[in-house]
């Protein structure tokens, strides 16, 4: 592979970054910029709503700090593979995939979910004692696992 075929594979093709307010509020409105940042792009956004609800709504719930925000970042690279990537202020709280959780419960399948929609998710430090926690969704038509292409 030549070095220019590796730049282009590598290039962001588009970016979008967002800093948002730690609150359900704003994890809402995280999911709705990412479907019409998507949109805008002539992308779909299904499965990457998905990813970006879940991790907004972890920042909010377990990444929050009063007075602080989150970010949201979004990145399409050349081969329509998706990274999003939320920044919060609690790099002490790392995120793992929890044991499987009874039918009833009313949470811990947040990062289940973002397993299943991302190729590869995981978690890196960030500035200010913060982490971010990305993950990488392949975008293609009919993005919902089980919908035909």
């Amino acid at each position: 592979m030549s070095r220019k075929s590796l730049a282009e594979i590598s290039t962001p093709v588009r970016h979008f970054a967002i800093q948002l307010s730690a609150t359900r509020r704003g994890a809402r409105l995280a999911r709705l910029l990412t479907e019409r940042q998507l949109d805008e792009w002539g992308e779909a956004y299904d499965a990457a709503a998905q990813v970006v609800a879940e991790l907004a709504s972890n920042a909010v719930l377990h990444g929050r700090v009063q007075g602080r925000d989150f970010r949201l970042a979004l990145t399409l690279r050349a081969d329509r593979t998706l990274r999003v990537e939320v920044t919060d202020a609690r790099g002490d709280r790392l995120p793992r995939l929890p044991d499987p959780v009874a039918d009833d419960a009313e949470g811990g399948r947040g990062l289940r979910i973002v397993a299943g929609y991302a190729h590869r998710w995981g978690v890196v430090e960030a500035a200010a004692h913060g982490k971010t926690v990305w993950a990488e969704v392949a975008l293609v038509k009919g993005d919902l696992p089980g919908l035909p292409v």
